[in-house]
């Protein structure tokens, strides 16, 4: 079995599915409904406008299949653009409704002294050092590059966040399912750990 990385024609698909494969673990970059629902994990990946990134997954289709993952027991993480479709909408670019798997919306940094995107290594804070997203880990640095983050609309689905002149939402999650702003493959050690850790909730190794 593999981990699926849904195709959708907006994503980091490549440098995803080579973290993935340098992990150990077997990546399939796929649009296809039984290989998503079928994999041992699934990640949705992200690059891009909230709004355009709705309208790709709900003219493939894929939103549906999504979402039905999201409702079993298979870990799904989403990276960057992907955590923020979780979310039940978005303001970038207008108002758009996301896949609604995690209560919330997507904001605009507010004007001010702090420049927009926020891009760098910021630290982050682990709120649920208990979950198995961070066994073995400590809180270090990850990178950023957004202009956008999300707000929970449940506290208890925020697992971590970093400090960008305010609490930002870094990692959320329920149950199986996860999301990160940050492009953990592209974070350094601890960002791979944190993927590593997702991987291994698949329980699927090469």
């Amino acid at each position: 079995m593999a981990i699926a990385i849904v195709d959708y024609g907006m994503g980091n698909l490549h440098s995803v599915g080579k973290a993935v494969e340098r992990l150990g673990y077997e990546a399939l970059v796929t649009g296809d409904r039984d290989a998503i629902l079928g994999a041992d994990g699934v990640i949705l990946p992200g690059v891009g406008a909230f709004g355009d990134a709705m309208v790709h997954l709900r003219e493939s289709g894929l939103d549906a299949v999504v979402k039905e993952a999201a409702a079993g027991p298979t870990p799904l993480l989403g990276i960057c653009l992907g955590m923020q479709l979780l979310f039940s909408s978005s303001e970038e670019h207008g108002q758009h409704e996301g896949l609604n798997i995690l209560p919330g919306k997507v904001v605009r940094f507010a004007p001010g002294e702090l420049k927009v995107p926020h891009m760098g290594w910021n630290r982050l804070q682990f709120l649920h050092p208990e979950n198995p997203l961070f066994a073995g880990l400590e809180a270090s640095h990850v990178y950023f590059v957004h202009s956008y983050h999300a707000r929970t609309d449940v506290e208890s689905d925020l697992l971590a966040v970093t400090d960008y002149g305010h609490p930002v939402t870094a990692i959320v999650g329920r149950g199986s399912n996860f999301g990160m702003q940050f492009h953990p493959e592209k974070s350094g050690e601890l960002g791979m750990k944190l993927l590593g850790n997702f991987l291994a909730l698949t329980g699927s190794k090469a």
